[in-house]
């Protein structure tokens, strides 16, 4: 469950706190007041695309923060390594160049792990949601979610894509005969060349190394020399003065012990300059290089970088080419027999993948049937009587009569008036109907669901009179279930809320400002009022108010009566 949404510095509002609570959380304001903008910043805390036009003119940066009380994210959360906290707790801020950043309980996420972790906790209908119901290749993904038939998709699911592996390899060894010889010529060049070069993995950057040091041989030796006299080789050398230093330190150290450690070290220095000195006259002696030696070096690392450069790879990878050729050579000697087994094969997992189409074509359809019911006993109650709902399927078209998704097309179709006969509900449904349609399906859909909070922005566009009075109280069955945020324009929604929070903007001192402050009983008897009559607010608004603060009261009692009995 929603807890507390925080929002700073994010368009019009300052700051705000909102603390939420089970049941129904209602938000009204005038037009342009700044309740979407209170969805918006949920919707940002919640991982979605958030731009610098977010953040409030002159602040630095936008930030909205949401508490959440819920253990379903726990696996999440294990899952990708974060502690759990008391209190579940996301935050984004947006800063004025446009730069993001996500936390979860203090940790930093990415955008899309924030998306992923909302998924679990909170659903949003927004303004433009309906028109998914108008996009036809949507309603199949709907049917899907609510039937109970999740272990034939994927078992349907892992059928197809054994039919897209055998499809793809027959593609891969299918070539006409031309183009079959250029890459057989290609490939046995390819073998010809790796396996003549008899490739040793760090063979090249040894060659290298040696050629470095045969090409400055001579400034090598010279410098090897020279440092080789001053260590050892000559007679005021570092060795000899550091040995003829510690025979003096030991004859003082007769008569001053102390001086005992001083004689130990200067001869672990001569050890070391004596040890220093023969390493560099082995060093010189293995670099004497003939010229015959140093050619042939020369010509084998030639011969190396020019196949490197040919074919894009060092020995390593090119070593992996070689087996990838042998193997693709092997498999062209005998594509002809390769083909005609897998095309065998496909038609095997043809059928194979029709058969699991079918059964899922049958699960289908009994899910329609019990969707059809539950839309249309939701649609009855909110205000349209005589409407037919029908989960239209029929089969794909295509070659092979299915798709990944399996072997069904699936339509919503609707009548509104009694005699008609149904269609789309693209071309049939108004504005309202469209958001009923859309409420019903989320209370059917919420009760499979898992998700705690549902938010509703404008569930009630194009509905009025009855139909906005369905929808309230439909909202208010939903909040029994789960916790329910709604944006609403209407007094018949406003009055069924548990909490409910006005939206108002004022201007200060040139800034706009924009509050949100939650409304106790004369509060909200004053903001109904207003919704009925605008800034008119008569004996008359209010005694309406009242009257339909007191009948939604009613309906909740009835309400937790029946869920009591």
């Amino acid at each position: 469950m929603l807890l507390d949404l925080h929002i700073e510095n994010i368009a019009v509002i300052e700051r705000a706190d909102i603390s939420f609570a089970p049941g129904l959380n209602v938000l009204t304001g005038e037009t342009g007041a700044g309740k979407s903008i209170v969805i918006d910043a949920l919707q940002a805390v919640l991982g979605a695309r958030a731009s610098r036009e977010l953040v409030r003119t002159g602040a630095e940066k936008a930030m909205a923060s949401a508490v959440f009380s819920s253990s379903r994210a726990d696996l999440w959360l294990e899952e990708n390594d974060l502690l759990r906290e008391d209190e579940l707790i996301l935050q984004r801020r947006v800063t004025g160049d446009g730069k993001s950043s996500c936390r979860v309980c203090g940790s930093p996420v990415s955008a899309s792990q924030l998306r992923e972790l909302s998924a679990l906790l909170l659903d949003i209908h927004g303004q433009n949601d309906g028109r998914q119901l108008m996009d036809e290749t949507k309603h199949l993904s709907y049917l899907d979610g609510f039937g109970s038939y999740g272990k034939l998709l994927n078992s349907y699911r892992q059928e197809y894509e054994k039919f897209r592996s055998i499809q793809k390899e027959i593609k891969k060894l299918s070539m006409d005969e031309e183009e079959k010889n250029r890459l057989v010529e290609k490939l046995k060049e390819l073998v010809e060349d790796i396996e003549e070069a008899e490739l040793r993995i760090g063979e090249e950057a040894e060659l290298s190394s040696r050629s470095e040091l045969m090409r400055n041989s001579e400034k090598l030796r010279e410098a090897l020399n020279s440092a080789y006299d001053s260590l050892y080789g000559a007679d005021e050398s570092a060795a000899v003065l550091t040995d003829f230093a510690a025979e003096e330190v030991s004859r003082a150290a007769r008569y001053s012990p102390e001086l005992a450690e001083v004689e130990s070290a200067l001869k672990d220095a001569s050890f070391t300059l004596k040890d220093a000195a023969e390493t560099l006259r082995d060093f010189l002696g293995g670099i004497d290089f003939s010229p015959q030696e140093h050619d042939r070096l020369e010509l084998r690392l030639s011969k190396l970088q020019r196949l490197f450069k040919r074919y894009g790879a060092e020995e390593a990878e090119l070593l992996e080419k070689l087996e990838d050729a042998k193997e693709q050579l092997s498999e062209l000697e005998y594509s002809d027999d390769r083909i005609a087994k897998l095309t065998s094969q496909l038609e095997q997992q043809r059928q194979n993948i029709k058969k699991a189409a079918e059964e899922l074509t049958k699960a289908r359809s009994r899910a329609a049937k019990e969707l059809q019911k539950r839309i249309e006993e939701e649609l009855k109650e909110l205000a349209m009587p005589s409407v037919s709902f029908l989960v239209d399927i029929s089969p794909i078209d295509g070659e092979n009569g299915f798709d990944k998704t399996g072997g069904d097309t699936v339509r919503f179709l609707m009548s509104a008036n009694k005699g008609e006969k149904p269609g789309p509900i693209s071309k049939i449904a108004s504005g309202g109907e469209l958001s009923r349609i859309m409420l019903a399906m989320k209370n059917v859909f919420s009760e499979n669901d898992s998700v705690e909070t549902l938010v509703f922005d404008e569930i009630d566009t194009g509905v009025s009179g009855v139909a906005a009075q369905r929808v309230g109280e439909k909202l208010c069955e939903l909040s029994r279930r789960k916790q329910v945020l709604c944006v609403t324009h209407l007094p018949q929604i406003a009055a069924m809320a548990d909490t409910h929070f006005h939206i108002e903007k004022s201007e200060r001192e040139g800034r706009t400002y924009t509050s949100v402050t939650p409304l106790d009983g004369e509060g909200r008897k004053r903001e109904l009022a207003r919704l009925h009559g605008g800034d008119n607010i008569t004996e008359n608004t209010l005694i309406s108010a009242g009257e339909q603060l007191k009948a939604a009261e009613d309906f909740k009692r009835h309400l937790n009566y029946e869920d009591d009995r």
